[in-house]
């Protein structure tokens, strides 16, 4: 198994519902293709460095998830088709990036549980 990182932004006109829909989507499609989803965020609106779309602004959400090659074609695929996504980028963890993320997912949960 394999340790992928993805970041999709969507697009800002979109409300909470669709917005959340969109998420739980990927989501389910992950699970679909025998993907763990180990941590997701919600990074919320913010301005992009520049004009995609005639949009300044995007909702950011990040996945990190375990599994193969194949569902990450698919993942793309689905973010190439959907006209809500504007960007994303998908990365495969090295196990120094691995251990990056891990330590990011424990400082975040200290700061929610604070």
């Amino acid at each position: 198994m394999n340790h992928y990182e993805t970041v999709f932004i969507l697009n800002p006109v979109l409300s909470e519902t669709q917005t959340e829909e969109a998420v739980k989507k990927y989501e389910s499609l992950l699970n679909s293709q025998k993907c763990s989803v180990v941590h997701k965020e919600d990074w919320g609106l913010k301005k992009l460095a520049y004009t995609i779309q005639n949009k300044n602004s995007g909702f950011y959400h990040l996945f990190q998830f375990e599994g193969e090659g194949e569902a990450v074609n698919t993942l793309e695929v689905e973010f190439r088709r959907d006209e809500r996504v504007m960007r994303f980028l998908t990365v495969k963890l090295d196990k120094h990036a691995q251990n990056w993320a891990e330590k990011r997912k424990k400082k975040i949960q200290s700061k929610v549980k604070s």
